[in-house]
Formats: C-alpha cells, structure tokens, sequence
C-alpha cells in the first residue's frame, strides 16, 4: 500500500516547476542550485547590450522560468499585476496623461496632457521673452529694458500691475537667465509671509556672496506693498550700495504703498491689463501643450464625433474667445477657468460612460462650459486701492460733463465690484453742490434722499436709487459758481500775510454794558427797518470792494 502511495505522489520542484520523486527531490535540488548559480553569474560577465527575445510559451504544462522560490512569489504577482491593471486602465474613450502624451496605437492620436498637482497657469509660467506674451511697449523689441535684460544689467525695479498681467513671471524670466549664465543669485520672497528677519538674512548672504564671488544678489519680493514702511526701510542702504537688486511686484499704486526713498531708487515699471491678442496667443500656447483639438464654426456644425475621432477632446473657438474676453486681462484666472472646464468634461465623461468597452468617445468643451469655469466677468475692483479713486472720479466726471450713459456704467461697475453704496451716495450729495449747485437746487434734496434710502435699505435694492440720483446730476444745469467763490475766499485767507482783519465793530453783538461803552454793535443799521437796500460795509475794512465770486488769486 505504501509502495503504491510513493508511486503516486510527486513533488514540485520550485526552481524549475518539475515534478520528481520524493526520493529524488533534495539531490535534484541541489543540482538545479548549483546550475541556477552558475547561470546567473555566466550572465552578469556578458558585456552590456540590448537582451535578445525570448519565446514565451503559454502551455500548462512547461511553466516560464522563475525566480528562486517562485512558488511562494506567484501569488503577490499575480495580485500586484492585477492591482496594477485596474490602476492603469484608463476610463472607456479617454487617455488622460500627466506626462509626455504618447500613441500606444501607432495612429497619431493626441492624448490629454492634464497635471493635477499645479494650476495650468504655473505649469505654463513662460521662461524666456519669447514665450512672454503682451506688454510690447515694456519688454518688446528694440526696448531699453529688453536690452538691459539681455545685456544681465538688471536695475532695480518696481513692476506696478493689475493681477495675472505677468509681472511676477517676468520676475522668474529675469532668474532664469541669471541661473543659466551664472551671473548673479536670485532669491525670491512673499511679502505675506517673510518676515524683517529673513530679509536681513537674505541681506546677510548677499553680502557675503558680494565679498567672497563677487557676485550680486537679485532679490524679488512679491507683494511688496504688504510690507510696512519701516520694513521697507530696511532695503534702502542695500540698494543704495548696490549689495542687492531689488525686484517688487505690487497690484497697488506705489506712489501710496511704497517708501518714497525706496521709490526714489528703483525704476517704476507699469504694466497693463492683457489684451484680447495677447490672451488669444496665450491660450492658443495652452491649447497646444493639453493636446485639444480647435473646432471652428464650421466644425462646431458637424458631428463632433467625426471632427474629434483622432484628439477625442475638442474645444470650440467660440469658447476660447470667451475666455480671452472675460478674463479680464488676468492670464492666471483665463488659464486656470480652461483647466477646470476641460477636466469636469473629462470627469463627466468618466461618470456616465454606460459600458466599459465603447470604444473612444468625443469630448467637446462648448462656451457654456467656459462660463460655468468663470462663472461671471472677472471684475478688477478694490475697494481700499487704486481703482477705488479712479472709478469714482470717472463717476464724477461722467456726470459733470452731462453723460448718463458713461455714468451709469461707472456706478455699475463699482457696485458690482463690491463698493459700499454709502460711499457713492456721499460723492453725490457733495456733487449737488459742488457742480449743479444754484443752477438746480433741488439737486441736494434729490441727493440726501438718495442717501437716506440707501441707509434705509441697502444693497442690492438701493442700487437702482444710486442710479435714479445718478441720470437726475448728469442732466441737471451745473453751476459752480459757489464752488469756485468759496474756493477763492479759502485762498485770499492762506496767502494773507500778518494778522487777520479784525471783525468791524457794527457788526459785533453786544450782549453786554461794557460791549456796548467799548462800542460794539454800534452804527450797524437793521436792515428789516429799512424798505430798500441798506448801505453798509459787512467785510472788513482791508477787503473792502473785493468780489470773491469774481475775484482772482494772485499768483504765488
């Protein structure tokens, strides 16, 4: 019996898979070590070179070759594959890459290159001039600063700019090219973040790096008006000797926000908002590197799924042009809107895809995708900044030349920007005065109502009353008359020199016997006693005969 069990029972062997005797089994065993070795070794002294093939046979019976100990290794094998199969494959239609894109089926298909772990518009940070686009008549050709950039003579500079308009990448543009020639450090900090004491560090290793290298120090502070003025005060020394070259980017007016003395020593460059060009050349640089395909009119009206059969993710221009209008001239917010659209089309995709092995499926970014990325017109207002004054006297000036029509934009646009509506009602009820005044009286009471409703109710239901108060100033008669008369009575009273005139004695009160002896109120004719007009001098006897609604100052 036990004869018969030991013909029967074979053993694995579990280098080579092959079954043999348990008689035979440990000297077996030591064989195919010892030739295992000797394979392995003979293999490490071949020279380098490409491996050659090897036929792979899928019969059951002649197992691949395997590892040492392959039997214990094939179960988390076969797990790790199938965990990395379900990892790898990607939803039904679709090949979204982080990297480079690349046609597994040979047919010169784009695949979607989408980076989740930085916003587009870091990803797509220009890092030369000629991938910098706008701002020609700054940084364009045959421009003295595009000279001195290429030339490594960098000043220090204050770029002065809406958000999203380049400033901080041309801040990285001018790093760049310092790095690649070796002729200076570029250091970069946060004004919302860094403190005095890691500019003095900073400070410290530049001079250092002047002393030893000889090598300057480019130091770039972001958001330099959220320094404080005495925390500005520490670069003035250094920029004066030349042991830094400082770079700082602010969306304020520096003329506010900046240290004069720091002012004084840097170079103010303004940057404007981005154009519709510019922003078209930008997004188009962005549509190439995603891998999308660009439907035109006439594609938009065709089956998207014969037009997008080789991207399989398309846009419309239509949408592309929206987004160039209504960034607002930010790159940041027009880049990073056409990221979020693209990938909720994708996600949607994924989502409600039935089956799992339809085959590739069109997908195509419309208008009402981009809207939905923006969600509304990228408004630059602030209200503690600089297009706070310039609204407001666009306002101003709007309704004093007679223009409702430019007027209600620019109240529009504050309104929207966020502006306090008792802000605007103050301006308006000084408005009433100053340019209508006696031209139309009513003006004021027309003003202070305004003002009380809007107290009474607030926003967004007392912005059609701004708007009422608004079109009655600009079409009521203007009339600065007194505004002008006061304004010359302020100004006979600053240039007066010695002591002011004393009050004339007829026109003091006299509440009191003294008063009365020393004679005060004394000669001052009453005028309601009188049936016509009274001669009686009511100014001093120094201005006697000045007309201040007529009257000139003289020139300083």
């Amino acid at each position: 019996m036990s004869q018969k069990v030991s013909d029967s029972v074979t053993v694995k062997c579990p280098v080579c898979a092959g079954d043999f005797d348990p008689d035979r089994i440990n000297a077996h065993l030591d064989e195919c070590l010892q030739s295992d070795v000797h394979q392995h070794t003979a293999a490490q002294e071949e020279p380098a070179g490409p491996p050659s093939k090897k036929a792979r046979t899928n019969t059951p019976d002649t197992p691949p070759a395997a590892a040492v100990f392959s039997v214990f290794q094939s179960r988390a094998k076969a797990s790790d594959q199938k965990q990395r199969s379900e990892s790898e494959t990607p939803a039904p239609g679709l090949r979204v890459m982080m990297e480079k894109p690349e046609c597994p089926d040979g047919a010169g298909a784009k695949a979607l290159r989408l980076n989740h772990d930085k916003p587009l518009a870091e990803v797509l940070r220009p890092s030369t001039l000629e991938e910098y686009f706008g701002q020609n008549k700054l940084i364009g050709e045959q421009t003295l600063l595009r000279s001195l950039l290429q030339s490594q003579e960098i000043p220090s500079l204050i770029l002065w700019g809406p958000p999203g308009c380049g400033k901080t990448t041309l801040a990285h543009i001018i790093a760049s090219s310092v790095k690649k020639k070796g002729t200076g450090r570029f250091v970069t900090l946060s004004a919302t973040s860094a403190s005095t004491g890691d500019v003095r560090e900073v400070i410290k290793q530049a001079q250092n790096e002047l002393r030893l290298f000889k090598r300057k120090t480019i130091l770039f502070i972001d958001e330099i008006h959220r320094f404080n003025k005495s925390q500005q005060d520490t670069f003035l020394p250094h920029v004066e000797c030349g042991t830094i070259t400082l770079i700082g980017a602010t969306t304020e007016n520096p003329s506010f926000q900046v240290n004069s003395a720091l002012l004084s020593r840097c170079r103010v460059l303004v940057l404007e908002r981005l154009s519709v060009e510019a922003m078209g050349s930008i997004l188009r640089r962005a549509v190439d590197f995603l891998g999308l395909q660009v439907l035109n009119g006439d594609a938009v009206e065709q089956d998207t799924s014969e037009v997008c059969s080789e991207s399989q993710v398309c846009i419309e221009q239509k949408a592309l042009d929206t987004v160039a209008h209504l960034c607002d001239g930010d790159a940041r917010v027009a880049l990073n809107g056409l990221q979020l659209a693209v990938q909720a089309c994708v996600a949607q995709v994924r989502t409600t895809s039935p089956k799992p092995h339809t085959g590739p499926q069109s997908i195509t970014v419309r208008e009402q995708h981009i809207k939905e990325g923006l969600q509304r017109s990228h408004i630059l207002y602030d209200k503690a900044g600089e297009e706070h004054y310039n609204c407001i006297s666009a306002l101003h000036k709007s309704m004093r030349g007679s223009e409702p029509n430019a007027a209600l934009y620019w109240l529009a646009r504050m309104l929207e920007g966020g502006e306090d509506p008792l802000y605007v009602a103050r301006r308006l009820v000084r408005f009433a005065s100053e340019d209508i005044g006696l031209a139309d009286p009513a003006a004021l009471t027309q003003a202070v109502s305004a003002f009380q409703a809007c107290h009474f109710i607030g926003m967004p239901e007392c912005e059609v009353i701004l708007a009422q108060c608004v079109v009655y100033m600009a079409r009521a008669p203007k009339s600065v008359e007194v505004y002008k008369a006061y304004n010359n009575v302020k100004s006979s009273l600053r240039s007066h020199q010695g002591p002011l005139p004393s009050v004339p004695l007829h026109l003091r009160n006299a509440p009191t016997k003294l008063m009365k002896n020393l004679g005060y109120a004394k000669g001052y004719k009453y005028n309601p006693n009188y049936s016509g007009p009274v001669e009686q001098s009511y100014l001093p006897e120094e201005l006697h005969g000045v007309n201040f609604f007529t009257w000139t100052p003289p020139k300083l």
